[in-house]
């Protein structure tokens, strides 16, 4: 039975990279995950900036872009009744371009990254139970084997980066300390031969729709509303719901997505009130949207998560490393995480609740861009983490 410095419970974004920057610090670390390693999940795709900027700084933009990802120059803004706003994207130290690579290439780069980084990577594995000493502290997972095997992980620190509804922050307790009040409704499907400028928003009267340029010369058309209107538009089907919002919201995308052709069928999400818990304790923390998670409709979950897993994996080698308290090390990861996302929460709350005057949405959006500003300006001062395993710890 194998002891690990740490176990990374959830194999996406948030603990792919978490579980990647421990081992290059050299941590014996596992990864587990319920799903098949490169399979596919719901994601709006988009990488913005901060995002784009980590994948840079450890090395693995090249892969994305080598990959096929085309590379977003721009960003336009459609507004019912207004001129439509283009914004170029202008290159800065890491980030030449945005990418919004499907999530199957950016996952599964991620994990191999992890994986080459001396990372025990299992999937198709699903977590039963924490294991806990008799202080109550976490001291690694109890799993079920691909052959029906009980087996346990022990390691010093266990990380839930297990998504929304996170196995380790319900066995935990992990307490919410701010909820959100504001969900999107989000119907999106694939086209092909689709011509795109970059990144497009588009808002209406309480609705909302977006293209995303990503890998298979493919587009992603997104549209969103609250769940109320969703549900009223679907009773007719969900061809009709996506048809009847896309009008609302973008009829400036109406004839592009007439003449383009469906790559897939059409995926929803109902969606559910932003939260953030509390994402630490005695042997344990959270990472990704198991600690903090807000709607969709700013297109940041990905890069929350990319920083987050560097916030985290400095917290706990600087605990394993003995140079800082362990208690005080994680408490630390979450001020940090909340000092950089507060600002954006609330202004996605805001975006999210859809009872926005459209001539007004653009003051919204700045302040969304202005806590992204922020996030890069941080993320900056880091140093270049593109390097290969260090010695172990310990």
């Amino acid at each position: 039975m194998n002891r690990y410095d740490v176990v990374v419970v959830g194999g996406r974004v948030a603990g792919a990279s978490t579980a990647l920057l421990l081992a290059r610090a050299g941590a014996r670390v596992a990864l587990i995950d319920r799903s098949r390693r490169g399979s596919d999940t719901v994601s709006t795709h988009g990488l913005m900036r901060a995002g784009v900027l980590q994948l840079s700084r450890w090395g693995l933009l090249d892969q994305i872009v080598a990959a096929g990802t085309p590379p977003i120059r721009s960003t336009t803004f459609h507004y019912p009744n207004r001129p439509t706003v283009h914004v170029a994207i202008r290159p800065s130290p890491g980030v030449d371009a945005l990418y919004a690579p499907r999530r199957h290439l950016l996952d599964w780069l991620l994990v191999d990254a992890a994986a080459q980084a001396g990372v025990h990577v299992i999937t198709d594995t699903a977590v039963t139970a924490l294991r806990s000493d008799s202080h109550g502290r976490v001291r690694g997972v109890h799993m079920v084997s691909r052959g029906g095997e009980p087996v346990e992980v022990p390691a010093s620190i266990t990380v839930g980066a297990d998504g929304i509804r996170s196995t380790v922050a319900t066995l935990t307790r992990a307490p919410v300390i701010q909820r959100g009040r504001s969900r999107s409704a989000v119907f999106y499907r694939y086209l092909t031969n689709m011509a795109a400028d970059g990144y497009e928003w588009a808002y209406g009267a309480g609705t909302a729709a977006g293209l995303i340029p990503t890998n298979h010369s493919q587009t992603c058309v997104f549209v969103s509303t609250t769940p109320e209107r969703m549900r009223a538009f679907r009773r007719a089907g969900a061809e009709h719901a996506f048809a009847a919002v896309l009008a609302q919201a973008a009829p400036a995308f109406l004839e592009r997505v007439a003449a383009a052709e469906p790559a897939s069928s059409i995926y929803g999400w109902g969606g559910i009130p932003g939260h953030v818990r509390r994402s630490w304790g005695p042997g344990w923390a959270l990472v990704g949207d198991a600690g903090y998670y807000k709607d969709p409709i700013t297109t940041h979950g990905m890069t929350d998560a990319l920083r987050d897993a560097e916030l985290l994996a400095d917290a706990i080698i600087e605990s394993i490393a003995g140079e800082t308290p362990e208690a005080q090390a994680l408490a630390r990861y979450q001020q940090a995480r909340d000092r950089l996302s507060g600002q954006h929460f609330a202004a996605t709350e805001d975006v999210a609740a859809y009872d926005w005057n459209p001539d007004d949405i653009d003051g919204l959006l700045r302040r969304v861009s202005s806590a992204m500003t922020d996030e890069v300006t941080y993320l900056q001062t880091l140093p270049n983490l593109a390097r290969t395993k260090q010695p172990a710890l310990g």
